[in-house]
């Protein structure tokens, strides 16, 4: 890696101290001083073992565990011999404890309209939406009805149900339902297009598929079931090398009300296949009708699969990120309620707007607040619909100031957008539940981040800006909202049990200031236990680049480069490989690649990403065409509607994620001697560098770049 060199923005030197817990409404901070915190993590590190078990007691466990951990690095296993369920964790034991008329679950709907609601007095749209309030007994009622749903469609302890639903309740239900009854769920964004989908179920293995018949977007209908259709059709029908995928079941969530497309649904225990597969449709609602609401909670191995969880990779295919019950269950019980400090019965409500498709869905919209038994809010759709003041939205700050939220845990990409429609829409509202903000996905801009704090937060908040990935189950690096002291942009000090570092290549630790590769140095309950199906991709990916440089141990290596200033502070400072994060959320570049290259008129192409003031990153897409183009379209030059053909083509192929916010063409694309694409270079093109400093010695043809610099000029 060559260390880049420390951008002028994290030179930040505002300080926010943590405040009382009294001046903020809480009865008090689980850990309260930087002081605590400091002999906390250290206790942490001294004593793991220790530390972990005290952790693992907040949960209950069907049967205690018989060691803490066993560690042959890269392999951890945790909670040895403990069973438990995270179903039970996070609904029966809280009816059990007396707690199961309560609130666990507020959920409200995009659309807003008189059909709907009643007028809302002090709020900024006519109407109200709908809201469904789940108490902890609903959701285990629910959640025992749909487990056995499952079974009667053939499902059994340790298979895989893939889940691509809108942001209901019923989401929640179906993920909690697979924990139940000890399936491994995954789930799908609702927005990733047929491929995707297939290209996941192929790889889990997957037989059984919830969806809906579609779920509200803006005001416009996604269409979910059709979606699944596409992508059912293709696995039984195979182009992907293999034989035919037959998907078994597909259960389908009522959620629009419209006709389906294909007409095949009807009452009874028989309905109509797919035409031209073995795939058999049902209803929800239809199916729930038949079986009983007593399922009792299948006890689970603290190291069997929980879900999986697929993440964009530099090699293209996605990773199915593999987490196990226990760990994880510990990992983000732990982090929820240090991180945002939870509290029962306590008047609290929680909010995170991510989508329950992303590991922030998973472990900070369902797991984390339910086994805290702290409410948690899921809201269906955009912060800008409906539209107000031209295309602005305020939403969002409608959502806290009807709710009452306490905390509040968005993106910055949001953050930033939200500066951009202004401080008067979130004046319209009272804000003053707020007692904490959070903000996850990417490094926050640091105005972004004041900004955030004084204009949503009333110079009040404490806002918690978080590092994590998929693969780290929870956050590593936060502030701890009563001990830390905030530094605008800083993701600031490792959570208790985590020992993170900055390093070069040789697994050496850095000074301040001197960027370098960020890793964990030991094993954590939160951690990814594989890639599945895929031993080799664990190991390279995640192990290999960094080692002890003493004891040879392999260091976990997040892909992140980062900095840490003399306070002991991090400083991310985004990615070294060929991943771009687009509003928060990973894309692989060879995924968009492959997408474009499947289009008739496309020769070749490389994808990167380039600097863009709300997403955080955009892609921007280097496109060769096929003589073939030229032939057809003599004298011509591509132009606009080529590109759009081609951005929409990506959306179709990968997901309206994936769309390139740029395309251009080019003659050519700059590659090694050995015929590889030279992306870094493209990079510097792409975000308008003046003068290429890098090294080009292994440039075959330097007359590509100055030829796409010329192009852009």
């Amino acid at each position: 890696m060559t260390t880049e060199p420390i951008d002028s923005t994290l030179q930040e030197h505002r300080l926010f101290p943590p405040r009382p817990a009294s001046e903020l409404g809480f009865a008090r901070w689980h850990v309260g001083s930087l002081d605590e915190y400091h002999k906390l993590h250290r206790r942490s590190l001294d004593d793991p073992e220790g530390f972990w078990a005290s952790e693992a007691g907040y949960l209950s466990w069907f049967r205690r565990w018989d060691k803490v951990l066993d560690w042959t690095p890269p392999d951890a296993r945790w909670f040895l011999g403990g069973t438990i369920n995270a179903c039970f964790n996070c609904a029966d034991r809280h009816v059990q404890a007396g707690h199961g008329d309560e609130v666990a679950l507020v959920w409200e709907a995009e659309p807003i309209g008189p059909q709907t609601s009643h007028p809302a007095p002090g709020s900024a749209y006519a109407n109200e939406p709908e809201v469904r309030r789940l108490t902890y007994r609903d959701l285990q009622v629910e959640t025992s009805k749909v487990a056995n749903v499952l079974k009667r469609l053939g499902v059994k302890k340790g298979d895989v149900v893939t889940i691509y639903m809108p942001m209901v309740p019923e989401l929640a239900i179906a993920i909690l339902a697979c924990a139940r009854l000890g399936a491994v769920h995954s789930v799908i964004f609702g927005g990733f297009a047929p491929h995707a989908i297939s290209e996941r179920v192929l790889d889990a293995d997957s037989r059984v598929i919830i969806t809906a018949d579609g779920g509200y977007r803006r005001g416009d209908i996604v269409p979910l079931q059709q979606n699944v259709e596409e992508a059912v059709r293709s696995l039984a029908n195979p182009t992907h090398g293999g034989g035919a995928h037959i998907v078994n079941h597909v259960l389908v969530l009522r959620r629009t009300g419209r006709q389906p497309p294909s007409k095949r649904f009807h009452t009874g225990h028989a309905p109509d296949t797919l035409p031209g597969s073995a795939t058999r449709f049902h209803w929800w609602h239809e199916i729930e009708a038949l079986v009983s609401d007593a399922c009792p909670c299948e006890p689970m191995d603290a190291e069997d699969m929980l879900f999986l969880l697929y993440t964009s990779g530099s090699t293209g295919k996605p990773k199915g990120i593999v987490h196990t019950t226990g760990g994880y269950l510990t990992y983000v019980n732990t982090t929820c309620r240090l991180t945002f400090n939870m509290i029962p019965d306590a008047g609290q409500l929680f909010w995170c707007s991510a989508d329950l498709g992303w590991i922030t869905g998973h472990s900070y919209v369902l797991y984390g607040p339910l086994m805290n038994r702290v409410p948690t809010l899921m809201y269906e759709g955009a912060p800008n619909f409906p539209t107000l003041d031209g295309g602005k939205g305020d939403r969002f700050w409608d959502i806290i100031a009807r709710h009452r939220v306490t905390q509040f845990y968005t993106a910055p990409t949001a953050i930033r957008t939200f500066m951009k429609w202004g401080d008067e829409l979130p004046a319209r509202h009272d804000l003053s539940s707020l007692r904490i903000l959070g903000t996850v996905g990417e490094p926050i801009n640091p105005e972004a981040w004041i900004w955030y704090h004084a204009t949503i937060g009333k110079g009040q908040c404490p806002v918690v800006d978080t590092y994590w990935q998929t693969e780290t189950g929870g956050h590593v690096c936060t502030p701890l909202p009563g001990a830390t002291p905030a530094k605008p942009g800083s993701c600031t000090l490792p959570m208790p049990g985590i020992d993170a570092a900055v390093v070069n290549e040789q697994g050496e630790e850095l000074p301040p200031n001197q960027g370098g590769l960020f890793v964990i140095r030991r094993p954590w309950p939160g951690m990814l236990r594989g890639v599945h199906a895929n031993r080799e991709r664990f190991v390279s990916n995640y192990w290999s680049r960094v080692q002890d440089p003493r004891s040879g141990e392999p260091y976990y290596f997040s892909a992140d480069g980062a900095r840490r200033d003399p306070d002991g502070y991090f400083w991310i400072q985004g990615r070294i490989d060929d991943v771009i994060k687009v509003s928060g959320h990973l894309l692989g570049t060879m995924e968009v690649e492959s997408a474009l290259v499947s289009h008739p008129m496309v020769a070749e192409a490389a994808v990167v990403g380039m600097p863009h003031d709300i997403k955080g990153s955009a892609i921007c897409a280097f496109v060769t065409l096929k003589s073939k183009w030229f032939t057809e379209n003599p004298g011509n030059q591509p132009g606009d509607d080529l590109r759009k053909e081609l951005a929409a083509h990506v959306a179709r192929e990968v997901g309206a994620l994936a769309r390139p916010d740029q395309v251009r063409f080019a003659d050519g694309l700059p590659k090694t001697r050995s015929g590889k694409i030279m992306r870094r270079l493209l990079r510097d093109v792409a975000a308008g560098v003046e003068k290429i400093t890098q090294d080009t010695t292994t440039l075959e043809d330097f007359s590509v770049v100055a030829k796409l610099r010329a192009d852009e000029e």
